[in-house]
């Protein structure tokens, strides 16, 4: 069996002003993107690309200051309706990068944006403001 070579598109860490120094990563890789938090307890969370909904994007002052930004994904997995991309640089093209990917994953797996309706977290109050709660 040939094994599939994987190509990673982007990956970063949180940010705390301009540095790198969490434990929180990020990255896309064959058509998912995988966040992963911690460090004595490490949980990674992975949505394949082509069930995310909705693509939200914030940018505090302090963001503004230092380049970065969150993104926040809502998606139609069951387990993770939102995902959030929280303080990475660059924030802006990544957030257009993953809207491209979806599109073009849902072309690729012939998904219908009519089969996604209905199917995710919709956008509670509560988990909207949970997701773009800064640390």
């Amino acid at each position: 069996m040939a094994e599939k070579k994987s190509t990673v598109l982007w990956e970063d860490r949180r940010h705390i002003l301009w540095f790198p120094i969490t434990f929180d990563k990020y990255r896309i890789e064959n058509g998912r993107i995988y966040c992963s938090h911690g460090l004595l307890r490490q949980e990674e969370h992975e949505c394949l690309i082509y069930r995310i909904l909705d693509i939200s994007y914030v940018r505090t002052i302090t963001n503004r200051i230092c380049g970065t930004g969150t993104i926040i994904l809502r998606t139609k997995d069951a387990s993770d309706p939102v995902l959030t991309i929280k303080n990475v640089k660059d924030s802006q093209r990544i957030k257009t990068m993953i809207s491209d990917l979806v599109e073009s994953e849902r072309e690729l797996r012939g998904v219908a944006g009519r089969e996604m309706f209905g199917a995710g977290g919709g956008r509670g109050d509560a988990m909207y403001h949970d997701a773009i709660d800064e640390d």
